[in-house]
């Protein structure tokens, strides 16, 4: 027996949050109970139960029910208590200390990537990025790793002109960018199942990243390595399965399917 069949009305409470929180709106009661295969009275004494708790909030004028307060605060809480940093943080010291490179573990911030980890390896060459640095998504192997997972209507929210693109002074790439650019960057990346920059940020340095998707396949954060350009294809094929392991062991540690 399932532990989810001793308590099942834990186990449909939970169902519904989760369902709610996966729509575009909040939605008809008659449209959960059909989706979960629950009885409709039954529903309906759940939903009115996690309305009065503040989990989902009814809209009576339109029938339907939403998320409500109280489960955005559970998702404050989750950011307060810093789990990514917190899981991800001994998986990117692993890397550094298989690889002898540095590693980073970032997430994505309307345009830019955030750096949550930053590991460095010893004897390596010192890098801009560090915890709390924000650099263009665009141009880093961390950004375009997530950037490749996002939904087209969503890159082009983020990116709807070549205003949107910012540049770096230590770039060594001449060449302007445009949402065109962008989509054949992201397409290569999506192909290879691993991002790559070469030089775009700090020149003499190469990047190589993957995205960390959470339950709902949206990119949570992204996990990369640098190492110097011209490194061997052996390390460069060493890092690149290193971060695709270590993302996806992340992905499944915050709730992936």
């Amino acid at each position: 027996m399932s532990d989810a069949s001793k308590v099942p009305a834990a186990d449909q409470v939970l169902r519904i949050l989760s369902h709610l929180a996966t729509q575009r709106g909040p939605v008809p009661a008659a449209s959960i109970a059909t989706s979960l295969g629950l009885p409709r009275s039954t529903t309906y004494h759940l939903l009115g139960v996690l309305q009065e708790r503040g989990f989902v909030v009814h809209l009576p004028e339109e029938r339907r029910y939403g998320l409500g307060v109280a489960a955005f605060e559970l998702s404050s809480g989750f950011s307060r208590q810093q789990p990514l940093t917190r899981l991800g943080r001994p998986l990117v010291a692993a890397l550094v200390d298989r690889l002898g490179e540095s590693g980073h573990l970032a997430v994505l911030h309307g345009r830019d990537v955030l750096y949550l980890v930053e590991e460095r390896a010893p004897r390596r060459p010192s890098l801009v990025s560090d915890v709390g640095v924000r650099l263009p998504a665009h141009l880093t192997a961390s950004g375009r790793a997530m950037l490749q997972a996002l939904p087209p209507a969503q890159l082009r929210a983020l990116y709807p002109d070549r205003a949107a693109f910012a540049d770096l002074p230590s770039t060594t790439d001449a060449a302007p960018w445009s949402y065109s650019r962008l989509k054949s960057v992201l397409a290569a990346a999506r192909a290879a199942g691993v991002a790559g920059e070469h030089g775009e940020v700090t020149r003499g340095l190469a990047s190589v990243g993957a995205p960390v998707l959470d339950h709902l396949g949206w990119p949570a954060a992204a996990i990369a390595v640098t190492f110097a350009e011209g490194a061997s294809d052996e390390l460069v094929d060493a890092a690149s399965a290193a971060v695709i392991d270590a993302a996806a062991t992340l992905s499944r540690r915050i709730g992936a399917r």
